[in-house]
């Protein structure tokens, strides 16, 4: 299975990447290809609106920055797996970006062989993750229709073992 992780922490040692680095590791062994994108330290800008993807651009996004990598991978990846901190109770800037770019490659729908999505959170308070989650189930679950592999938080017990379960499960 082809997986794409699209992580939103510009922390490279921080709970977000570290739930990374087990899911990928677990991932991998069982024989599945993992590209991970640490979208922080990428030119994402925001989307313009400007449905040049809807239009001229057949689908293309008229803006010539890091998304075009992503959108590369977006072909024929079987699984997606967001991960960010939160911040002002949301994910960061960062991934919201890239997000809000899947307008022009997943919009009306998604590619056939994406059918699953997970979600990785960290925050200092687990009492802070019930936008992200609405975000997930009404964009990814909801929207898109794809299959949930589950939101994991730092503040799980065992929450590295549960990712490697979910990880192995694949």
């Amino acid at each position: 299975m082809k997986i794409v992780v699209l992580n939103g922490s510009p922390r490279p040692r921080g709970n977000t990447a570290g739930m990374i680095s087990v899911f990928r590791e677990e991932a991998e062994e069982k024989g599945h290809q993992v590209v991970v994108f640490d979208v922080c330290r990428m030119n994402i800008r925001g989307c313009l609106a400007c449905e040049y993807c809807h239009g001229k651009g057949n689908g293309t996004c008229i803006q010539k920055d890091d998304m075009h990598k992503i959108y590369a991978e977006l072909t024929d990846v079987e699984m997606l797996v967001l991960a960010s901190p939160i911040y002002y109770h949301g994910i960061s800037g960062q991934l919201k970006c890239a997000i809000d770019r899947f307008y022009s490659a997943l919009y009306p729908k998604a590619p056939e062989t994406l059918r699953k999505v997970a979600m990785f959170l960290s925050s200092g308070d687990d009492n802070m993750y019930e936008a992200a989650k609405f975000s997930y189930d009404g964009d990814f679950l909801g929207y898109l229709k794809l299959e949930g592999c589950g939101i994991f938080t730092n503040h799980d017990e065992n929450v590295m073992d549960k990712i490697r379960e979910m990880a192995a499960a694949l």
